[in-house]
């Protein structure tokens, strides 16, 4: 066979081997893929993550938390000319508010617990909570009857009322006080429960009078967290339509 064919083989050869060898190395080489974007965290998400235990001051001497948030329109209706001015008068538009945090036994409820810590609420800390309790009066009353129970100090145990109040996303149909119609409490207490995942049917009440919606009351772990109350649970208004006024 001439020489000429020779090299042309030997050539077609190693050009072979070389797309062989070339294709077995990408095989073998490790995969790099792009990186998945992360995904945004909703509002309401952010607000449905559990509460890290050392994020909040645990309090001592009671089982859980109840965080009562009363409608103030109903406040101020039911209330009349005897209603607190700082947080009905007008121009003040109010929805739901803190009526306070309260220490819970499974069973009752300890009060008016003595302190070594001071029974007044600066005039300074209680503005601070103007936002979410619009009366400095109700502030230094709840302190007294309530806070004192919880084994913290002022400033700690306000700043887990705000962190509480963080926990709860209060439904979109009901951040503001407007006038609407009759409402059913029920149809309330599942609006809370969906717009909060992870918040038991027995973890919440929505409370009322003879004529108004008064409160929705939530019940928390130490670190904040949803929990079942049977108890609480059981104070949850039996009427099938109320009022829910709107600020005036």
């Amino acid at each position: 066979m001439p020489i000429g064919k020779w090299a042309g083989y030997a050539l077609f050869a190693a050009l072979l081997a070389i797309s062989v060898l070339t294709y077995l190395r990408e095989q073998n080489a490790p995969q790099i893929t792009e990186a998945a974007p992360v995904p945004e965290i909703s509002e309401d998400a952010q607000r449905s993550t559990p509460t890290d235990a050392k994020s909040v001051p645990i309090g001592s001497g009671f089982d859980f938390y109840v965080l009562a948030l009363s409608w103030s329109p109903s406040y101020c209706a039911a209330e009349g000319a005897k209603a607190n001015r700082q947080q009905c008068s007008s121009g003040r538009p109010y929805g739901f508010v803190v009526h306070g945090l309260w220490p819970q036994y499974e069973q009752g409820y300890p009060e008016d617990c003595d302190t070594t810590g001071p029974r007044d609420v600066p005039y300074a800390l209680a503005k601070q909570l103007s936002d979410i309790m619009p009366s400095v009066g109700l502030v230094t009353y709840e302190w007294r009857k309530h806070g004192a129970c919880s084994g913290l100090s002022q400033q700690d145990y306000f700043a887990v009322m705000r962190s509480a109040v963080d926990r709860v996303s209060i439904p979109g149909a009901y951040r503001q006080p407007t006038a609407r119609p009759q409402v059913n409490p029920l149809v309330i207490e599942q609006a809370f429960i969906s717009a909060n995942p992870g918040m038991p049917k027995a973890g919440v009440a929505v409370t009322c009078d003879r004529d108004y919606l008064r409160e929705v009351r939530i019940c928390l772990t130490k670190d904040l967290n949803f929990r079942a109350c049977p108890e609480v649970d059981r104070s949850s208004c039996r009427q099938r339509a109320v009022a829910m006024p709107a600020a005036q």
